[in-house]
Order: structure tokens, then sequence, then C-alpha cells
């Protein structure tokens, strides 16, 4: 079925360069299918290298204008570009819905989450400051200013198509550098859209420029956005060796780097918290999208004395969730986003089993409702040895290991190269204060299973990457300091 949205201009399905919407350099097209049926229905530019460079040359271009509009109108563009945003708040979900798969109801929630960081960095533009220095010696001023770093290169996943283009783009146009950018293969619809609004909103031809590729033509456009000197810095959400990859190819010409990488979140349940709230936090950070996010847990560890009771009602409540495809508004759980991702979750949950986790409820593919779908999961009996343990699931898989000691579980926790986020929940004050201290990881959610927002750094730690986005620190991302001192100022 083709889309129909309110705004049927939302889907121009075209590259957005230097404020023109045009067709890759070859005509070569990308088809856009729906996971819920793999039904393609719609199709956007394939880009080619000539297209990376056109895009480039754009932005260039348009820097040195960009960066001398006044903070309050960058302000004012970016307010605008988050009104409409929030207008097109429909149309947005179910673009979300249909390219991605998540249920309707989390399509449209993430439109809104994108629009917090819009809103939040159009704000944040105007209070852009630097530092005024005490000078060592008479007759001389010294002044620290904040600059925009010039062009940046923003690469965003497939798992959240709104969310993550705002969270780049937002605070690279309130610091006044240009970007280019590459949205996931996946799901390119959304940005698409999005970057429409912002031409809407006003954002000058150059600022903003999107092309849209293939798996096979990715690292074609990228690679000329790496050896490009006059890219200066690379955000990138995705997967590690990817992130390093990309971190190694910036090393020639230095540029800035923001990587929000893998992630194997633990989750961690104590005796002494309370267990109906551990269930109903799990719940939300484990199977929100599926369980296809960064920060979703990995491995939950639950302490004997309440690993019974946690087991039993956290099966009764997965086992009750509906699956199903977006455009049914019963649905909690959509299809997966692609074929190899269902494969991943099937291996890493047979690979547990032959290990001797058992199976609660769930741990099958559903063929009935199509080839992309998986039933929500609770594996027992977990041990670090499994790959669900080892490795990113990235789907609706919840292994439960049982613990005794709050020193054990704390070198289970971090016994892993990731550090992006942990949970943990506890009642004890003290023992709060030590877990937030000892766990290695960029975000600890402490009896709290809903952790992001606009105005906190989010970002990992160890081979979760670096860098922050969100807050004033993920604005800093997109700046340097310039040092200026003033001498022969004595009478």
């Amino acid at each position: 079925m083709p889309l129909t949205l309110q705004r049927q201009d939302l889907l121009p399905a075209r590259h957005f360069i230097g404020g023109e919407w045009c067709e890759a350099s070859d005509a070569r097209r990308l088809d856009v299918s729906d996971p819920a049926t793999n039904a393609v229905f719609a199709s956007v530019p394939d880009g080619t290298a000539a297209d990376a460079r056109a895009a480039v040359e754009a932005a260039h271009a348009a820097f040195d204008g960009w960066r001398k509009v006044p903070a309050k109108q960058r302000a004012q563009t970016i307010k605008r570009w988050n009104d409409l945003i929030v207008a097109h708040q429909d149309d947005l979900g179910r673009l979300i819905s249909r390219e991605q798969g998540k249920p309707l109801a989390e399509g449209k929630g993430e439109v809104l989450y994108a629009a917090s960081y819009v809103e939040w960095f159009a704000e944040e533009a105007t209070r852009i400051t630097g530092d005024i220095i005490p000078a060592p010696v008479p007759g001389r001023r010294m002044f620290a200013f904040k600059e925009p770093v010039g062009v940046i290169a923003a690469i965003t996943p497939w798992n959240f198509p709104a969310a993550m283009i705002a969270r780049k783009i937002a605070p690279a146009l309130a610091a006044g550098c240009t970007v280019v950018c590459k949205p996931a293969e996946d799901t390119p619809l959304t940005s698409l859209a999005l970057v429409k609004l912002a031409e809407e909103a006003g954002v000058p031809p150059g600022v903003l420029n999107i092309v849209t590729a293939s798996r096979e033509r990715t690292p074609e456009v990228v690679d000329v956005w790496l050896d490009d000197p006059r890219v200066r810095k690379i955000t990138f959400t995705g997967s590690t060796p990817v992130g390093k990859h990309l971190a190694r190819r910036s090393a020639d010409t230095l540029k800035k780097l923001s990587l929000e990488l893998g992630g194997n979140a633990p989750f961690i349940v104590f005796d002494d918290a309370d267990v109906d709230a551990a269930v109903e936090g799990l719940m939300v950070s484990k199977f929100r999208n599926g369980g296809q996010t960064c920060v979703c847990p990995n491995r939950i560890y639950v302490q004997a004395g309440v690993y019974d009771a946690f087991v039993a009602k956290l099966a009764a409540r997965v086992g009750a969730l509906v699956v199903g495809p977006a455009s049914d508004p019963a649905s909690q759980i959509g299809p997966m986003i692609n074929a190899r991702a269902v494969e991943k979750i099937e291996r890493h949950v047979q690979d547990a089993v032959a290990g001797g986790a058992r199976v609660l409820t769930g741990g099958t593919r559903l063929p009935a409702l199509g080839a992309n779908y998986f039933a929500p999961t609770v594996l027992v009996d977990a041990n670090a040895s499994m790959a669900c343990s080892c490795e990113e699931t990235f789907g609706p898989v919840a292994p439960v290991t049982r613990f005794d000691t709050e020193a054990e579980v704390i070198l289970a926790a971090n016994a892993t190269p990731f550090g992006l986020a942990a949970y943990f929940y506890s009642n004890d004050v003290r023992r709060i204060w030590r877990l937030a201290d000892a766990l290695e990881s960029g975000i600890v959610g402490i009896n709290e299973g809903a952790l992001a927002a606009e105005a906190a750094p989010f970002g990992g730690v160890k081979d979760s990457g670096y860098g922050r986005e969100g807050s004033t620190h993920g604005l800093d991302e997109y700046m340097h300091f310039k040092y200026v001192c003033q001498g022969s100022l004595s009478a």
C-alpha cells in the first residue's frame, strides 16, 4: 500500500543539496520497504561520491554566512523548525512507523522526543558564551571565545530516524555549523521529511544538506566526507566497528568526532528493591522499540532473594505484550527492522538454550505475522558465556541471571568492553551511591528505566564511544575555543 499523509509533500524522496531537491548523479534509486511486510512502498536516490562532494561544496559555501547570522536569529529559525515538527506529529509518526516498524504511538512519541532536542538547542543558541581570563601581567586582556567548528557530517541510524537526526543537526545549526547528512538506508524518509520542514522554517540554502544511499554505496559517500579537510567533524551513532573505522579514517584530517556506539547495558535488581517498580522499569527500558535501542538492558541480574518473584512477574508482563504491525492500534511490539536482525535474535536464543538457559515465554519467530516478527522473550538461568551476554541482541529478548552479592554483580556488570548505559534498582541509599560510582558507564539509571532527556548529556565510555549529545555539553561538541590575547594596553 502507498503511504498517504496529510501533507504528501513531506515525501520529497530526493537528495537536498544547496537548497535544491535533486536525484542521484547517476539517477539510481534505492527502494524503501515496510518491515511489517517487506513490501517496497517508496524509493529515494542512491547517492554517489559526486553527490557527497556536491553536498560538501554547498555546506562549505554556506558556512561563512551562517556562522555570522546572529545567535538570536539562528535560534528563531530553529524554533520555527521545532514548531513545524510538532505541528506535523501525525504525519511524521506515520512515516516512522511505516519505514521503521515501531507501533504508531511510539512513532508519534519519537516525534515529540526529537522536537524536544530541537527546542532545547534553539534556546541554547543564545547562551553560547566565552571567558574573560585574568591577565598575569599589566597591560594585557585575555579572552576565550567559542566558535563553530565548520562543516559537520552526520551519519544516523535506523532505529530512531527522527530523534537521531534532530539530536545531531539541531546543535550543529545552533552553534553556527553547516551540515551534510547521510541517514540510514532502511529509514531515509523520516529524515528527508525533517529536512523539508527545516527548509520551510527558513534554514538557508546549503546550510543543511542530505544525501541518501544504499548499504552498498554508503562507504563511497562517507569516504568523500572523511577525506575532505573541509569537513571538520563527524557525528555518528551506530556500531562500534564502524565507529572505530570512522575514527581511524578521520585521523589524517584530524576531524573532531562524536561517536555513540554499541551497548551491553546491565540491569541490576537487588533484594531491597521494589520488585514491581523494577519489573515496570525493565519493561520500559527493554521493550521500547522492540528492544532495538542502544541503551536497552542486554544483561539482567537479579539477586537471589527476589529472583523467583521477579522472573514470574516479568514473564507474565512480557507474555501479555501484543505483537503486530504498526497499523494495528493494539500493537505494542512491531516487526524487527529486517531479516538480519531476526536471524541474530534467533541465534542468541538458541545459543542460550543450548548453554542451559530456559525459555519462560516467547523464544520463537512469529511467521503467521510476517518474516520479521519475533516473540518477546524471557530467558532464565542465563550466564556470561552466552552470546546474549557478550553481544548486543538488539531485540525483545530479556536474559535473566541470578547473583548473590553486590561485589559479584559489579564485577559482572563491568565485565564488558562497552559502557553506554546501566540500570539498577535498590532502596539502600548507601548502596545507591556505591553503585553509581562503581558502574563503568556513561549513563546510569537508578530506580528509573527511561533515561534520555534533552537537558542531559547522552553518551558512553570504553567501546561505547566518546562525545555527548544533548545538554550544554552536546552543544560544545560542535564548537572549539579561540584564545585571544591583546597586549600593549598600559598607558
